[in-house]
């Protein structure tokens, strides 16, 4: 039988117009189904087997993956995230791309056109063009997407050992600021702290002023014995009646830390001020991490009871590129918000108006960071902040990351730094298509409940327990 069929693909009779117009779209048919077919049949058999062999692997890889996403998910992520697996799909997918346009110029080379009927000739050639052209194009797509992708990991992650969660959660500290790369004098602009149950991806996301003061650090924190009760309270390393070098709220601790000679030079303090901080947090960097950074996550610890294994710091600056990136967002506005101006009204570009709006991320950067307009302030901004981190979480749903990844991929390096590990990240991914099942509980530390002026931490860490409680999956017996 194989015989029957290789004879006229191999050996036609091509003074039979009819005959060579069947076999040039089988071939070209056989080709676009099973890359290298054509060529085995008809053409290089060493050529064919090379293509049908790769068609196969790729296929049979295709097929892993995807078993694998259903019986192992997050073993399967964490490799397809590691950097080295996605250098090497990388190349792959590239290489398969000019192996499918050699095929397919191949393949149509074997048709013969000329001795193809008149009315089939021009069919023939595009059809196999477009079979040919359209394919490898998605498959060199699919490459640069990995090469993107995996430039995201390597200049954003870090390579370090997986970590565990603490009781069963996973707690990371959201950082916003508006500070350049240098982050010189920086004090972020918002403070949030994410808990995610380790199993079924439930989150609460606990909303801290950055105008907290007396803030409690660990006693295991270095930070301790420079103020073991609490930040600038009295006794600490600055005398009986306490103090500090900035004005004490939980936003200037990374310049308390870190800029420490430049504000005892300026403001003219003793020295030895400054040499309360040298040496803390040693082993920060290594971690991708800063000394400051290190410091606001103690604070954090002692204020809520909960302890942030990571952080993320967003830069406010280049966070509009994100939603610029994902197509926009939508929010539904409670209040009119101006965009620019004082507090006297003055040098208003223009405003927000209430009801649901979709946003560019200009106007979305406006809507986060506007200090004017709202009765409750500072509050009000904390409130519209969450209500932008949950906009953005429903804009990357699969099919607009897929669609804008690359745009995304390069947003994501401008705006992020993070001490999470690159291993980690299989199971953040897994527990982030979980969360989308849940909605986020949200925990405001803010007036009524919370007078950041005159904290009350026991009070405060009732709140937390409360979000978090509610944030988990139902005890079963």
């Amino acid at each position: 039988m194989s015989l029957d069929l290789e004879r006229p693909l191999r050996n036609p009779d091509e003074s039979s117009e009819p005959l060579m117009t069947k076999r040039a779209r089988w071939l070209i048919l056989m080709g676009f189904v099973l890359p290298g077919s054509a060529q085995l049949l008809s053409g290089n058999r060493r050529l064919g087997r090379f293509g049908l062999i790769s068609t196969v692997l790729l296929i049979a890889g295709a097929l892993i993956a995807l078993l694998g996403f259903l019986l192992m998910r997050v073993q399967t992520l964490t490799i397809l995230t590691n950097g080295f697996v996605l250098l090497v799909l990388q190349w792959v997918l590239f290489g398969y791309a000019v192996l499918w346009i050699v095929l397919g110029f191949n393949t149509l080379r074997l048709t013969r056109i000329v001795r193809v009927h008149r009315n089939w000739k021009l069919p023939v050639a595009v059809l196999s063009v477009v079979l040919t052209v359209v394919p490898a194009v998605g498959a060199a797509w699919a490459g640069s997407a990995v090469a993107a992708g995996r430039g995201v990991l390597s200049n954003l992650f870090a390579s370090a050992p997986a970590v565990e969660p603490i009781d069963g959660r996973y707690n990371i500290l959201l950082l916003g600021t508006d500070a350049g790369q240098d982050r010189e004098g920086m004090r972020p602009d918002s403070i949030s702290l994410v808990s995610v149950d380790a199993q079924t991806g439930q989150s609460v996301i606990i909303g801290i002023p950055r105008e907290l003061i007396n803030m409690p650090f660990p006693e295991s924190s270095p930070m301790h014995p420079v103020h073991p009760n609490g930040f600038c309270v009295g006794p600490n390393a600055f005398g009986e009646g306490g103090g500090c070098l900035t004005n004490g709220y939980l936003n200037a601790l990374f310049a308390e830390v870190e800029q420490a000679d430049e504000i005892v030079e300026v403001e003219g303090l003793p020295e030895e001020f400054a040499q309360f901080y040298e040496g803390l947090y040693p082993d920060a960097a290594a971690k991708g991490t800063s000394p400051g950074i290190e410091a606001i996550k103690d604070a954090v610890q002692g204020a809520t009871g909960l302890d942030p294994q990571f952080h993320v710091l967003v830069n406010m600056d280049a966070f509009s590129n994100l939603i610029d990136a994902l197509g926009g967002i939508t929010v539904n506005v409670t209040e009119e918000l101006p965009i620019g101006g004082d507090q006297d009204g003055n040098n208003v570009e223009g405003w927000i108006m209430p009801g649901e709006q979709g946003m560019d991320g200009y106007t979305a950067q406006w809507y986060a960071r506007s200090r004017y307009g709202s009765a409750d302030g500072d509050y009000a901004r904390m409130r519209r902040q969450r209500e932008i981190q949950a906009a953005i979480l429903a804009q990357m749903n699969p099919e607009n990351v897929l669609l804008r990844f690359q745009d995304i991929a390069s947003a994501g390096t401008q705006l992020v730094e993070t001490d999470i590990p690159e291993s980690m990240l299989g199971r953040f991914v897994d527990l982030a298509s979980k969360a989308r099942a849940f909605t986020p509980v949200n925990v405001e530390l803010a007036p009524p409940e919370v007078d950041p002026e005159y904290p009350d931490f026991s009070a405060i860490q009732q709140l937390v327990a409360a979000g978090v409680a509610e944030a988990s999956p139902p005890e079963t017996n």
